[in-house]
């Protein structure tokens, strides 16, 4: 499946029925006076979180979205059917952007079952029998159903996480991630292999992580250099950061400070999350060499330093109980938290800026 974390769409609510011109007429009724209904809502568009999708590919080539319109209303004061609301399913993790400006945040569903009402259909209309008076008692007026609301909408996906996986091109992360979780990220001896965020689920001693790798970053990717800017949004909710620095380069503090100044330009919290630090690739360097860059690295991050090969495992261990200790969460826990959630049922929510007048 193809990866896709934005999208521009168009979303249209139901217009409401048009109330009813009616006389009841019955066999020795001579004057039934006016029994037209009022007209049916119309269908609202709603946005609906659900698990099982991680890309928004399928807006790609499914971009307009639109309610149905209520029924009209009908003789007998029989009111028109209400419109079946449109109901947009997107990924965990989606935000909601208003189209003039893509920044501004209109919502953030980060909840399985969570729904918002993003445009309310329009009220149906009333019928003549709402205009009777002692003054008018045959009434032809009708009053029509209301219009519904439309708009253009960017969708944007940053993934969720407990773990966020980041370092320079070609250090190693989608080695990393192939063998501790069930992710089948491309691997090759080559800067951006990885093209797009994978996620990986990782078990290790009774505990999982769900682990985000995103591509490589490189000097500007905060500004949005090589769309790193992009990437980094899909760490944003990460509990913990493992940044792998490339032991066989020749210049690994340089390579972790390039980062390191991405996330500070970037913000968003980013520079402030834990970060768990390690060097890849050991197995490729001496082991004189691969102490001297340890130490190196050591001096200039100021915290301690993993030194591990995801090719041979050594030193994997040692990694993801880190990992587990800042981030992890037992099964228990999480399938309780899934349990209370289920309790609680869907959170619906709604905007009232787009509410149609």
């Amino acid at each position: 499946m193809q990866f896709l974390d934005q999208a521009k769409i168009f979303v249209s609510s139901g217009a409401g029925g048009d109330g009813a011109v009616s006389f009841r007429r019955e066999k020795f009724v001579e004057y039934g006076g006016p029994d037209g209904g009022d007209g049916g809502r119309g269908g609202n568009v709603v946005i609906e979180c659900v698990d099982g999708l991680n890309t928004l590919i399928d807006f790609r080539y499914t971009q307009h979205f639109r309610a149905g319109r209520g029924g009209h209303g009908s003789g007998r004061n029989r009111t028109g059917a209400g419109a079946e609301d449109r109901v947009i399913r997107v990924p965990v993790g989606t935000q909601l952007l208003a189209d003039d400006d893509e920044r501004t945040l209109l919502a953030d569903l980060t909840r399985p079952g969570e729904r918002l009402v993003l445009l309310r259909g329009g009220d149906g209309g009333k019928g003549n029998s709402h205009y009777k008076s002692s003054t008018n008692r045959a009434p032809r007026q009708f009053q029509p159903g209301f219009p519904g609301g439309e708009m253009w909408i960017w969708l944007r996906l940053k993934l969720i996480a407990d773990a966020g996986l980041l370092g320079a091109p070609n250090a190693g992360k989608s080695t990393f991630i192939n063998a501790v979780s069930n992710a089948a990220a491309k691997v090759g001896a080559y800067p951006f292999t990885t093209l797009k965020p994978q996620l990986g689920v990782v078990g290790h001693k009774g505990r999982e992580l769900v682990v985000a790798d995103i591509p490589g970053l490189i000097a500007g990717a905060a500004e949005g250099v090589g769309i790193g800017d992009r990437f980094l949004g899909h760490v944003e909710r990460c509990r913990v950061l493992l940044h792998l620095v490339d032991a066989s380069a020749p210049a690994p503090a340089k390579a972790w400070r390039t980062v390191r100044d991405e996330l500070e330009a970037y913000g968003g919290g980013l520079a402030d999350k834990p970060e768990v630090l390690a060097l890849s690739k050991s197995d490729l360097v001496s082991a004189s060499g691969l102490a001297a860059k340890k130490r190196a690295l050591e001096n200039a991050s100021g915290q301690p330093v993993f030194v591990m090969s995801a090719a041979s495992h050594a030193g994997v261990d040692a990694v993801l109980d880190r990992l587990i200790e800042v981030a992890g969460r037992d099964l228990d826990d999480r399938d309780r938290a899934t349990r209370e959630a289920a309790g609680l049922g869907p959170v619906v929510r709604e905007i009232r800026r787009w509410t149609p007048l």
